[in-house]
């Protein structure tokens, strides 16, 4: 990319694990964040905050100009599933499910995605993850595909 392109494109990217399993635990997730971050830093992708809950991840990314969302998500969840795997961080095998949630964020709302992605307990104090994600997908005027009816 030249030095005379500039480029700012947020996304809120939420995913989840397989079968959507509770797995990541109050020691995995601060220590699955943590590497989420740095990981994104070491290739140069700009994490402004991401929060790991049991079943699901939200961060908000400013996509690099060099990256698909495809490939931001494969990189993430691909370098993540396996540090989790390699650091015995779970008991078991772990792998993220299938797909994601990638959603524009404007300039003007990035402190507000930020700090509803900071509120994320709080939040799946009273809605599980389906429920929100639902939302999320009909919020932007897209179709939920219930899984089961695939």
């Amino acid at each position: 990319m030249s030095v005379h392109s500039y480029s700012r494109c947020w996304i809120h990217l939420i995913w989840g694990t397989l079968n959507r399993e509770k797995l990541l635990n109050k020691d995995a997730a601060p220590r699955l964040s943590r590497h989420l971050a740095e990981y994104a830093d070491t290739k140069g992708v700009y994490m402004k905050i991401n929060y790991i809950n049991a079943d699901h991840v939200h961060a908000l990314i400013d996509l690099p100009t060099n990256m698909s969302i495809e490939e931001l998500v494969q990189l993430l969840k691909g370098s993540s599933s396996h540090w989790v795997n390699a650091n015995r961080i779970l008991p078991g095998k772990f792998a993220w499910g299938r797909g994601c949630g990638a959603f524009s964020v404007s300039e003007s709302n990035v402190i507000q995605v930020g700090a509803y992605i900071a509120g994320q307990e709080e939040h799946h104090r009273v809605r599980t993850f389906a429920d929100e994600l639902r939302e999320f997908i009909e919020r932007h005027g897209l179709r939920w595909q219930n899984e089961k009816s695939r």
